[in-house]
């Protein structure tokens, strides 16, 4: 039976891996920092259904060396990080210290602790920001346009730094943009479909958003992490962009958000320009060819499919909270 480690368990990423490795018979660990609040919501069924919490810090490397050798892990999941592009402007130093300086942290401590030990971390399509191709594959030159998107060309960087260097087997997944139910609120799909079925359900009028015409290859979160998984399973460790090589726009989704419950999304969006971002992307296409050709990955869900199964889950969630006011009064 292999042991998997996976930071960042609590975030969307980390709950469909946590489900996908356990089905595949793995004893399964969670690393989770020390904080006030415990935030364990998307993974509550795992942790009844076998997945284990260590204590660990992205920016403690005494604590990685203790929860690698508590758990004895044959893979790591780096999937731990401060995600939310906008964030990274308002927090760009704790951005780098964990986003990016993180990645540096776990590695030194998987060579200290077993080198043997499969690592995968957990790059981004942001890393392309001001296009230099498209579609953009594993040889596109990056060029970041956030404090996130810089700071996950340094872990992509030392990642593949430390393969050659040290004989790690270490991989970056270059995966482009990836949805699901469990999105946190503040990314612009969830915002979409959770804003429209309150809307849906009269409890708002009005949604309000950034850069419509931005767009994005968006694929679904589940099948991403089968390709994460796909690649730690290789003779030899690569690197691979993952993505549906479709483009659709905010506006697009906002279309088909709206289309599902009923509504005509012209009625209800404002476009602000206080959200726009302050460099902004506004293409990202990615090539996952190589990914179909070597893993035998493709994605299952296409965009349409996605964004119903996102709005559904939403008027599900919104009706649920508004039975349990009603009851409560």
């Amino acid at each position: 039976m292999k042991t998997a480690l996976i930071t960042g368990i609590t975030g969307q990423d980390g709950s469909y891996l946590g489900e996908f490795l356990l089905k595949k018979g793995y004893r399964v660990f969670g690393l989770q920092r020390r904080s006030s609040t415990v935030t364990t919501g998307r993974v509550e069924h795992l942790l009844e259904g076998g997945v284990t919490v260590v204590s660990g810090d992205l920016i403690d490397e005494n604590s990685l060396i203790r929860a690698l050798e508590a758990v004895e892990p044959d893979e790591v999941y780096n999937l731990g990080a401060q995600s939310f592009v906008p964030a990274s402007w308002n927090q760009p130093l704790l951005t780098g210290e964990i986003t990016a300086l993180g990645v540096t942290r776990i590695l030194e401590a998987i060579r200290i602790v077993n080198p043997k030990i499969r690592f995968y971390q957990a790059s981004s399509s942001e890393m392309f920001g001001k296009v230099q191709e498209t579609p953009q594959t594993e040889k596109t030159p990056f060029y970041p346009r956030s404090p996130y998107g810089v700071a996950k060309v340094y872990g992509h960087w030392i990642t593949v730094n430390y393969r050659e260097s040290y004989d790690l087997f270490a991989v970056s997944g270059i995966l482009f943009n990836h949805e699901s139910p469990r999105r946190g609120l503040e990314f612009v799909t969830r915002k979409i479909t959770y804003g429209a079925a309150r809307i849906r359900a009269g409890l708002q009028t009005e949604l309000r958003l950034g850069n419509l015409d931005a767009k994005r290859d968006w694929g679904f979160a589940g099948d991403y992490v089968r390709a994460m998984w796909l690649m730690l399973q290789q003779k030899t460790p690569d690197d691979y962009v993952v993505a549906t090589g479709e483009t659709h726009s905010v506006r697009e989704v906002c279309q088909i958000a709206f289309e599902r419950v009923g509504l005509d999304y012209r009625r209800h969006v404002a476009q602000d320009r206080a959200l726009f971002r302050p460099a902004e992307v506004h293409v990202l296409t990615g090539d996952a060819s190589k990914a179909r050709k070597k893993l035998k990955w493709r994605p299952e869900v296409d965009f349409r499919g996605l964004i119903e199964m996102m709005v559904d889950a939403d008027m599900a969630l919104v009706d649920g909270l508004i039975r349990s006011s009603a009851l409560k009064r």
